[in-house]
């Protein structure tokens, strides 16, 4: 699965965010546009440390007051770097190590991709922008999260609690019903 379709998409949002937009609320745990920003910069980060099997202290952040100064910048060159760490056939091989946890380096990636992806949903719902994930995407990450009927074995903060989709819903509405987002939310802003 090639991540580079997912980080491009999310770096064409991040493009449009404005700054009077980065106090408004996203969809994901109540936090702020700016601390969106700042967690999708970290996971980007460390998700290639991960694909690279290099050390990285720590994980991501979400954190407004954390946000670099440069993140327009800084984000898409972080997006594009994961993708192409990802590319590296050696970076499936083994396993993977992002923010002390472990895993298969094979889905450590679609753990990656499921978060640019939900993420890049994320950003473009709080601000107003059209989302075109890529389907094959998004087909990957529904297989990856699959069901959630059971969420006891999962650790704290995975996800949110399944958010009910009709069963006929796009595929894309059902990935985030799975994964903790109603797929109708709009900032409150918009909602008036």
């Amino acid at each position: 699965m090639d991540l580079g379709p997912t980080t491009a998409e999310t770096a064409r949002v991040v493009a449009g965010v404005r700054d009077d937009q980065l106090g408004d609320p996203a969809p994901c745990d109540g936090m702020p546009v700016a601390a969106l920003l700042d967690h999708l910069a970290g996971l980007a980060l460390a998700f290639r440390h991960g694909a690279e099997k290099t050390p990285f202290a720590g994980g991501p952040s979400a954190d407004a007051a954390n946000l670099p100064a440069d993140w327009r910048t800084l984000l898409p060159e972080r997006l594009a770097a994961l993708a192409a760490a990802w590319r590296n056939p050696a970076a499936h091989e083994g396993v993977a190590e992002v923010a002390d946890v472990r895993m298969p380096a094979s889905a450590m990636a679609l753990v990656a991709l499921d978060e640019v992806l939900v993420h890049g949903w994320d950003l473009a719902v709080a601000t107003g922008q059209p989302y075109r994930p890529d389907p094959a995407a998004v087909r990957a990450c529904r297989e990856f999260v699959g069901e959630r009927a059971d969420t006891s074995a999962e650790p704290d903060g995975l996800f949110g609690p399944v958010v009910p989709v009709r069963g006929d819903a796009p595929e894309l509405d059902r990935l985030l019903g799975q994964t903790g987002r109603d797929p109708e939310w709009a900032a409150v802003s918009r909602r008036a």
